[in-house]
Formats: structure tokens, C-alpha cells, sequence
């Protein structure tokens, strides 16, 4: 069974008590916190997701999962830290070069998390195979980073199933999770593929029932 990860990006300001409790609840694995910074990416959500981290550390004693969409990975792995989440994740193409992909690694580590590295679509999955040994989680992004509600692209699919031959093969303990356009369509597809981590935003706060999407999701 995989786990799922639920994005807490589309949530309504006034409903995060409400929002956070259901979800935790109805049995979802992690809170996705996706960090953005207005220069990565389009949007900035950074100061937000800031507070709304140190709000669910407050009143849940469920898992965060971090996705750091920034320019500035070291500054982002800093200020996050402070909230203890159970995975920082950072982009590979925000480093200059594979020394700082590396101190980036450590610096994570340094803070007692697990390590993720996401790439975005357009970025072959065979440039990260060297640090696959030293990290937790690969993310493939299976839309652009950026703004939720997009519609997965499934070449991605290929990519996952790229990811999961070489990890399985080389005996490497790494798990993948699968970000963008993720619902009922098309979870069984990146499953199939070899995610084992789910992220879902959309398609879970806009249900009527969390606890029934996030089974169906997962099942």
C-alpha cells in the first residue's frame, strides 16, 4: 500500500484547524508543505507555509513532508528545520553544481530529517542517480512546479518506471514519490510505475469525505 502525502497548498484560510484535524483523521500519512519563493517559482507561498507549518506542529502530531521550490535551499532548510519535519526535499536545479547538491544533502541530515531530491519534468532522472545512496526520497515532479491543480503529464510515467528499474536493480533503498495531478485517474497509473509516496491536493481537500479518497487513494 502506498502512503499519501496531502498538500496543504489550496487550503482556506480561517478552515486550517478544521482542515488539519480531518485530515489527520481520516488516516493521510503526511502534510506536504510546498514552499515556494516567487523566484524558483511563479508563486511565493513561503511565509505562509511557514506559519502554517508551525501551526500543525502545534496541533497534530503527524509527519510534514517539505518541498522546498526556492532559489535559496540553505536559507529554506534553516528557517523549515525549526519545525521539525520528517522530510525536507529540495530541487536539483537550484544548485549551481553537484558539490552544493551534496552540502545541501548534509546540511538536511545535520538537521536530523530525511532527504529528499525532487526534479522538475524536464530534467532527465539519470542526473541524480550518484546521490540516490545518500538520500530517502527522489520526487519526481509530474507537472511544473508551481501551482497546484495541474493535469499530470504521463510521460512522466515512464520516468518513475525509469527510477524504480535502476533503484531495484542497484539495491538501493530509496522511495519515490509522485507530485502534480495525482487523483483517482491517474494514482493507479504512477503506482503501477513504482511511487510509493502520493501527493494529492486538489483532488483530497475538495472531496466531501477525505477519509474516502485518501483509502481510495491508497488502495
Amino acid at each position: 500500500m502506498v502512503e499519501i502525502s496531502t498538500s496543504i497548498l489550496s487550503m482556506k484560510e480561517g478552515e486550517e484547524a478544521e482542515v488539519i484535524l480531518g485530515l489527520e483523521a481520516s488516516k493521510t500519512d503526511y502534510f506536504h508543505i510546498d514552499v515556494m519563493d516567487g523566484k524558483f517559482v511563479e508563486k511565493n507561498t513561503y511565509d505562509k507555509m511557514l506559519k502554517y507549518s508551525s501551526y500543525i506542529k502545534r496541533i497534530s502530531n503527524l509527519p510534514m513532508d517539505v518541498h522546498l521550490m526556492v532559489e535559496d535551499v540553505e536559507k529554506a532548510i534553516d528557517e523549515f528545520a525549526s519545525v521539525e519535519p520528517n522530510i525536507i526535499t529540495f530541487h536539483y536545479e537550484a544548485c549551481k553544481d553537484k558539490k552544493e547538491v551534496m552540502q545541501m544533502i548534509n546540511l538536511i541530515k545535520e538537521h536530523h530529517c530525511r532527504v529528499g531530491i525532487s526534479i522538475k519534468p524536464n530534467t532527465n532522472i539519470e542526473e541524480i542517480y550518484e546521490f540516490l545512496p545518500y538520500i530517502h526520497l527522489c520526487l519526481i515532479m509530474t507537472v511544473e512546479p508551481g501551482k497546484g491543480g495541474q493535469t499530470l503529464l504521463i510521460d512522466m510515467v515512464n520516468k518513475i518506471k525509469t527510477l524504480k528499474k535502476y533503484i531495484t536493480d542497484k539495491k538501493i533503498e530509496v522511495e519515490i514519490e509522485v507530485d502534480g495531478g495525482v487523483n483517482l485517474n491517474t494514482a493507479p497509473k504512477v503506482k503501477e510505475a513504482g511511487a510509493n509516496i502520493l501527493v494529492a491536493g486538489t483532488a483530497i481537500l475538495l472531496a466531501k469525505d477525505y477519509k474516502v479518497i485518501i483509502e481510495e487513494l491508497k488502495n
